[in-house]
């Protein structure tokens, strides 16, 4: 291959345009993604230029665009962080045997970097942007010029933070990053929704005049402020954006190169001694220590260490964990709360406990070897379902705690965490059923595949099913908070409290005693449907 500057880029946009040829081969479900992924970025950029076209003349589209480059910028700084790989080229590290000099090598990945769906997108809303803000003679000629320097700085920002965090992306962080982000666009989406809402509300755009007069300052974002200024007949200010906007490429361009070369000749992390002296320690020391001695104990410690440890694992953790509490909380300040929706975060952990085999994959088979008789099986189950409490029974209680404060009703709490308690118990006793019945092995690889093919039905089955009856078990329960917020009787409410602790425990313990001879008979099965991934 030549070094050459002339020969090297057309070269690599040859490159990327065969990694995405040739990605569409032997998979009819990956050509149709990708080309319904086109399709709709297509349309959804064809709609949305329109839209931004029709602010044309409107008092606030300078506001709209200018903010909406912002965001557009910051999407492309941080999605390569979540979404790694989406694109192969994004670790230049694969070349580093390859004699490429940088400053080639940039020029030729930048250009590569233009080529794909998310450029073409960002292209249409700039087009769109420029539109919006563009008036008389000098409008338009700025707005010529806006466009690719906006479209310039997203792709040299993304690959200069891609290229600066490349051994991130390629750890086992960087994978835990991946898969948390669905949680960060969930929590995101919440926020924005919630934000939104307030923002009609108080004032509307006016609001956001004085965060506009800062982010045109910003670059990329400048690009867009440059064809409002010019429109104006702000010439000095537009000149001064022009440059702002010249200049971030070319900074970002430098940054990206000096990383690339310390990224071309530093080691790889694989080849220095990670481990240092003293930072191992025994297994039954520190917190762990506070832990039930026994197969209890053990159990249990190797279970929340699979929360902390293992990539899958801590996701769903996590995204139990902070939608538990988003749902309940953001309802509750947007004036549509409830108490009872603490019963939210209780069901999303309580979803935890499903599966509870699958975890383990293959390595099931050193749990089996533990495990020959009902009563062993109860202990392994039990000791789950600890450590399972140890974390949800103090969570559920935060949660209807924290809700009763935002909503001002602390007359239901008693029966809401009562009501929470019972369906976290219930859910304990179908989780355990349905983990020694319903077992599904949850795939190593991909980050957003969490069941193997062919047990996608045997999955929603069994957790559709284990809720629904979770339900019927906490039935009891539902009716005497019904029954007490109908009467209002103060009384019947905080006799829930203890009431639906005790429920949760009882259906708890029947599920984990009704399971264990399911567990201990069905041994081989189970091990054979957590093998498949």
């Amino acid at each position: 291959m030549s070094t050459g500057t002339q020969s090297l880029t057309p070269v690599f946009v040859r490159l990327k345009l065969s990694l995405l040829k040739n990605g569409l081969k032997g998979s009819s479900k990956r050509k149709a993604a990708y080309l319904l992924t086109l399709a709709f970025a297509l349309v959804v950029g064809f709609f949305v230029t329109l839209g931004l076209a029709m602010l044309h003349g409107n008092a606030r589209a300078g506001t709209v665009v200018v903010l909406l480059a912002a965001v557009l910028a910051l999407g492309w700084s941080f999605m390569p962080l979540f979404f790694p790989s989406g694109d192969e080229t994004l670790d230049p590290s694969r070349l580093v045997m390859l004699p490429l000099r940088p400053r080639p090598l940039v020029r030729a990945l930048l250009a590569s970097s233009l080529v794909g769906i998310g450029p073409l997108f960002t292209l249409c809303l700039a087009t769109g942007s420029a539109i919006a803000v563009a008036r008389g003679a000098a409008g338009a000629v700025a707005a010529v010029l806006a466009v690719p320097l906006l479209l310039l700085g997203c792709v040299a920002l993304a690959r200069a933070v891609a290229t600066a965090n490349v051994r991130l992306l390629t750890s086992r962080k960087g994978r835990d990053l991946a898969l948390l982000s669905g949680l960060l666009i969930a929590v995101g989406g919440q926020l924005a929704n919630f934000a939104t809402q307030r923002l009609f509300e108080d004032g509307g755009l006016a609001r956001l005049e004085p965060v506009e007069e800062v982010v045109r300052w910003l670059p990329p974002a400048t690009a867009v402020g440059m064809v409002d200024s010019a429109s104006e007949g702000s010439y000095g200010i537009a000149a001064a954006q022009l440059v702002l906007s010249l200049a971030a490429p070319a900074l970002l361009l430098w940054f990206w190169e000096r990383s690339l070369t310390k990224l071309m000749v530093s080691p790889d992390g694989s080849t220095i001694a990670a481990a240092e002296p003293g930072k191992d320690r025994a297994p039954g020391t520190g917190l762990w220590s506070l832990l039930p001695g026994g197969r209890t104990g053990a159990a249990m410690q190797r279970t929340l260490r699979y929360v902390v440890r293992d990539p899958k694992t801590k996701s769903a953790w996590v995204t139990a964990l902070a939608i538990g509490l988003i749902v309940p909380v953001f309802n509750a300040l947007q004036g549509t709360g409830s108490v009872y929706l603490a019963c939210f975060g209780a069901s999303m952990l309580g979803v935890q406990m499903y599966n509870q085999f699958g975890q383990d994959t293959s390595a099931f088979w050193m749990v089996a070897q533990t495990i020959s008789t009902p009563r062993e099986a109860y202990e392994e189950l039990r000791a789950r379902a600890y450590a399972l409490a140890l974390v949800t029974v103090p969570y559920t209680l935060l949660i209807t705690l924290v809700t009763a404060r935002l909503v001002g009703n602390w007359v239901d709490f008693p029966a809401a965490t009562g009501l929470a308690l019972a369906l976290l118990g219930s859910m304990l006793c179908t989780g355990a059923l349905t983990s020694a019945r319903f077992p599904y092995s949850i795939p190593t690889d991909g980050a957003f595949k969490n069941v193997a093919p062919g047990q996608g039905g045997l999955a929603w089955g069994g957790i559709v099913g284990g809720m629904l009856a979770s339900a019927v078990i906490s039935a009891p329960v539902i009716a005497l908070t019904v029954y007490a917020d109908v009467t209002d009787k103060e009384s019947v409410a905080w006799l829930l409290l203890p009431l639906g602790a005790c429920w949760g425990a009882l259906a708890a313990w029947s599920g984990l005693r009704l399971a264990a001879p399911t567990v201990a008979r069905k041994l081989p099965e189970i091990l054979q449907a957590v093998s498949k991934g």
